[in-house]
């Protein structure tokens, strides 16, 4: 066993393993606006699956994912499409309208997952902890809006990850700015009160929490150049956290996780107010899989290498099925 809990999976896998999962097809690319890092993300998991003797294939879906699946003869799929098109229950949709089985969260919990709004609407009304928000529109009331929102926001897209099109205000005019750069991604915007204190990623593997990493950045916020780009962003695992409140945050993120549905792995980020209290800030169902990206950091530090976290998230449905 190892700290997540899972029984560790051996790589590369055996050869009767390998026929019984039949050909894998990696899905990556697609058309969102986070292409490039789902090619990242995509190209490292096709390469762990194949050093793991694991009949691998890359498929880069484009603009017709239907089109791709129907010419290659594939068994199951390893999603690795991060954005619309990948994460928010489209594709999962049309892996099961052609019965391939995939990774990850089912149709509902990835669409829910995907819409930042209805998850805080859902953790409100579960009594989850979540930062005060508002959704902005043509209409808003900047003023009146910073006011609410205790004089400091982050504008976010309602329907993006990677925290593309995300600014941070703090005066009417910077809020008005700040929801015509996230309208630009998304017709949904949302503001969240700004939570001033330090942020916290806290990865899941077959419903096992894996050691929570905190995150200190150079940058305003924790945004795409930081988490993609930049080499100067620190990684803190372990945490720094006492063990009872790293035990509160673990829970917190796995409540969160499950409140939408989520299945076989996931990645739930939460900050934390100068008090120390946490609050959730969004569930990702296909988080990255870079060489800058979390899930693995996170993998790491709990025993199990790149390849292994990659078989073991291929597994996570195909040992429910046998």
């Amino acid at each position: 066993m190892n700290e997540s809990g899972s029984k560790k999976v051996t790589v590369p896998v055996s050869e009767e393993l390998r026929q019984q999962l039949g050909r894998v097809a990696v899905l990556f690319g697609g058309d969102s606006a986070e292409r490039e890092v789902s090619l990242q993300s995509g190209t490292a998991v096709l390469n762990a699956l194949l050093a793991a003797n694991v009949d691998a294939v890359g498929i880069d879906t484009g603009k017709d994912a239907l089109k791709y699946l129907q010419k290659v003869d594939v068994d199951r799929a390893f999603i690795m499409l991060h954005g619309a098109g990948g994460e928010n229950g489209s594709m999962q949709a049309l892996l099961t309208y052609l019965d391939i089985p995939y990774t990850g969260s089912g149709v509902g919990a990835s669409a829910l997952a995907m819409d930042k709004l209805r998850s805080k609407q859902l953790w409100l009304g579960m009594n989850l902890p979540t930062a005060k928000f508002a959704v902005l529109s043509d209409k808003s009331d900047w003023q009146q809006l910073i006011s609410d929102l205790n004089g400091g926001a982050m504008v976010k897209p309602a329907h993006e990850g990677s925290s593309l099109g995300m600014s941070r205000a703090g005066s009417a005019e910077e809020l008005k700015a700040a929801y015509e750069k996230a309208r630009q991604y998304d017709s949904s915007v949302i503001a969240e009160a700004l939570i001033r204190g330090p942020e916290y990623t806290v990865s899941i593997l077959n419903d096992q929490v894996l050691p929570p990493i905190r995150l200190e950045a150079n940058n305003v916020f924790y945004d795409y150049e930081a988490k993609y780009i930049s080499n100067e962003t620190r990684y803190h695992c372990p945490c720094g956290l006492s063990a009872e409140k790293e035990a509160q945050l673990k829970q917190l993120a796995l409540d969160a996780y499950n409140s939408l549905g989520c299945e076989g792995w996931g990645r739930v980020d939460v900050m934390a107010d100068e008090a120390g209290n946490f609050f959730v800030l969004e569930v990702n169902t296909v988080p990255g899989m870079t060489s800058h990206s979390l899930v693995p950091m996170a993998a790491k530090a709990a025993g199990l290498s790149f390849e292994e976290l990659v078989v073991t998230i291929l597994l996570s449905k195909f040992d429910k099925d046998r």
